[in-house]
């Protein structure tokens, strides 16, 4: 079987970093781990090749070698997926669909034509496919009942990648989180209790993208990395052998929860295994937003103190934030910059708030008949609220819209950075001296020319750089690195607010003409 594996684009988001990869002349943030793992669980007689439209376009050749196409998407790739579906039955090929979207709204895909929706995890249900497939079925559908255990999963098929067109590299260690937040959809998807690979499992990961001859970064993809905080810490301290054994070829980001900082033990473990980032789900300062949501975790204490804890310890945080909560009160856009600003987060990547299919939001909005128009071709930072709030949605757009632009102004975002890497913990350990290749130093002096010579931003670029130097030499290149982003976002921020006005002035009008249409139904009405 000759098996086409297609990634669908992403439209332009938060995460997407465009004008920060082009200095480094790279395509994508991350690959897509996740058909990387279907092509390792599938059949190895089989035949594989990977594209992601990320990078490239589908060639006619590619087309033409495939006689199984499979695609796998989260909601936000919605648009591009449906439309290669057609593409590929426009081209008479047998196509298979999984992922995230598929799995929460498999009626979509199927619409498009897919032949074969492959839902759930592949560890149960890609097996049952290939059996499918063996007994001659030209369609199908196939679910799992229980969540596999992961200790079974193989190496992903790293092999497949362009690996020169990614920044960064994904490595997933846990599925599952242990919480109840209302609109996360983590825990509908892979349960609520966190199942972990075996920490030589990993290592062997680790040592395939080694010998693959990758350098770089890698995210640890799992949406709550400590959901078994046992498990982690056995992971961790193999891992720190691991990488002092081949002097720290990689440097690790990944995503937690805030009782992180309560486990000192745990962020020094991190720390020391080059662990140098954490994304940390605040959502909102206001108490009463996070009980409604249930997120009780992040009610324990002061999340301020629990940054500040996290960033003395050595990991720089990168928040998300929500506006749009049930029974919000006025100015919670500018309580939230409050709140990063005096938190010095320097990445706080902010949204408003969506119900995502089958999470307890979704279901309790839907009782509620609040579900607005669904057919939004996507869901990210630059979407209007796909619900009816219970305060008006141009008063939470315009203060979303207000925060995004005000949290990421250079000179403030700039500010921002310098007062957390000011305090931000060194690394603990030496990695060898590299040179820098030349991409990387082109990189440099393109920042150094925009932020330090061209821009109105020069006099704090230069002051800030030199106190970095000063009070906390360690962190400098990491520090480069932050100030950097600000080209993505310099940019970004434009991106949301024209969008969000847009679909604003058009959800309006709709409002409008829905007025001037209902009073002429009830004197019709009252004529009969």
């Amino acid at each position: 079987m000759r098996v086409l594996l297609i990634y669908p684009v992403f439209p332009q988001t938060f995460w997407s970093y465009d004008k920060i990869l082009e200095l480094v002349n790279r395509k994508v943030l991350l690959p897509p781990l996740g058909m990387l793992t279907v092509a390792a669980i599938l059949p190895q007689e089989w035949e594989f090749k990977l594209v992601d439209r990320n990078i490239r376009e589908v060639s006619d050749a590619e087309w033409e070698w495939a006689e199984l196409v499979i695609f796998s998407a989260m909601i936000v790739q919605k648009s591009d997926l449906l439309e290669q579906i057609q593409e590929a039955k426009r081209r008479d090929k047998l196509v298979a669909v999984g992922g995230p979207y598929s799995t929460s709204l498999p009626n979509e895909p199927k619409a498009a034509g897919a032949d074969f929706l492959i839902l759930d995890e592949g560890e149960l249900t890609l097996p049952l496919f290939v059996e499918a497939i063996e007994r001659g079925e030209t369609s199908g559908t196939f679910r799992a009942t229980e969540k596999p255990d992961v200790t079974i999963t193989p190496i992903p098929r790293y092999d497949l990648l362009e690996l020169d067109a990614y920044d960064s590299m994904s490595v997933q260690f846990s599925r599952g989180c242990p919480f109840q937040c209302e609109f996360c959809d983590i825990i509908v998807l892979y349960g609520r209790k966190p199942r972990t690979k075996e920490p030589a499992q990993l290592l062997r990961e680790l040592d395939y993208l080694y010998e693959l001859g990758w350098r770089r970064s890698i995210f640890m993809v799992d949406d709550n990395f400590i959901g078994n905080k046992r498990n982690v810490k056995l992971l961790l301290k193999e891992l720190k052998a691991w990488q002092e054994a081949h002097q720290y070829p990689f440097n690790f980001n990944t995503e937690a929860s805030v009782d992180l900082a309560n486990d000192d033990e745990l962020m020094e473990l991190m720390v020391q295994c080059n662990f140098n980032a954490v994304f940390l789900g605040i959502e909102t300062p206001d108490e009463a937003s996070l009980q409604l949501t249930k997120k009780f975790q992040n009610t324990r204490g002061s999340l301020a103190e629990t940054v500040d804890k996290m960033i003395r310890a050595g990991l720089r945080p990168m928040a998300g934030f929500i506006i749009g909560f049930d029974n919000e009160k006025k100015g919670a856009g500018n309580r939230i910059i409050d709140f990063v600003e005096a938190a010095s987060i320097p990445t706080a990547m902010f949204g408003m708030l969506q119900a995502l299919p089958l999470t307890a939001l979704w279901e309790r909005l839907e009782k509620e008949n609040r579900l607005r128009d669904s057919s939004r071709k996507d869901i990210n930072q630059t979407t209007l609220m796909n619900f009816i709030p219970t305060r008006p949605i141009e008063d939470i757009a315009d203060e979303y819209i207000e925060a995004f632009w005000t949290l990421y102004e250079p000179k403030r975002y700039l500010d921002r950075v310098y007062r957390c890497f000011l305090k931000l913990g060194t690394p603990q350990h030496e990695a060898p001296f590299k040179m820098p290749s030349w991409v990387d130093l082109r990189a440099l002096a393109i920042v150094i020319w925009r932020q330090g010579v061209k821009r109105n931003t020069r006099w704090q670029f230069w002051h800030h750089l030199f106190g970095i130097f000063r009070h906390n030499p360690g962190v400098w290149e990491h520090y480069l690195t932050m100030c950097a982003h600000n080209e993505h976002f310099l940019e970004y921020r434009q991106i949301v607010k024209d969008e969000i006005e847009a679909q604003l002035a058009e959800f309006q009008a709709q409002e409008k003409q829905l007025q001037q249409v209902t009073p002429k139904k009830v004197d019709a009405i009252a004529q009969l």
